[in-house]
């Protein structure tokens, strides 16, 4: 008798247990975003050019270094950081200076950015600077876009691909 007992509240307690887990996974509903709006993604993760340039070693200096060391030039690893700027239809949304990761600032500097805008048509205008130039941008890129309400439209960069990349 005791153990029919014990079995029902078992059934009972897992059965009540189960159905928290089912409302707690399902109430209340995850609003990914604004349906009526459209959704711009700005994802990218880059490593600009070294604050000091690397230097040719002499074959002396190469001569010196110790058999698994041997290399031709001699880089410091701290990076600059990433300029970003995005412009919709020519007003700025968006600008950003990503400093590089890692312990000595040597890593890729990473960015994700999120922004909501009317749907319809728009103009995308990127820009990226991975140098020391004081002025100007090293990547340009421009598109026209007509977005949808509740949909997504990412903006990437691979500068081995040449550039931005508009989806």
């Amino acid at each position: 008798m005791r153990s029919v007992v014990r079995i029902a509240l078992q059934v009972i307690l897992y059965a009540a247990f189960a159905l928290s887990l089912a409302w707690f996974a399902t109430n209340p509903p995850y609003q990914y975003g604004d349906a009526t709006m459209a959704s711009i993604k700005v994802s990218l993760s880059h490593a600009a050019d070294r604050v000091e340039p690397c230097v040719q070693l002499t074959p002396e200096q190469i001569a010196d270094l110790a058999m698994n060391m041997k290399q031709t030039e001699a880089c410091e690893r701290e990076r600059l950081p990433l300029l970003l700027e995005i412009d919709i239809d020519g007003e700025a949304v968006f600008s950003l200076e990503a400093t590089p990761t890692g312990l000595w600032s040597d890593g890729p500097s990473s960015v994700y950015e999120r922004f909501e805008v009317a749907p319809g048509p728009h103009r995308i205008t990127a820009r990226l600077r991975d140098t020391a130039r004081a002025e100007g941008w090293d990547y340009t890129d421009s598109t026209d876009v007509v977005l949808e309400p509740g949909r997504y439209f990412t903006v990437t960069f691979r500068a081995e691909t040449g550039g931005f990349n508009f989806r």
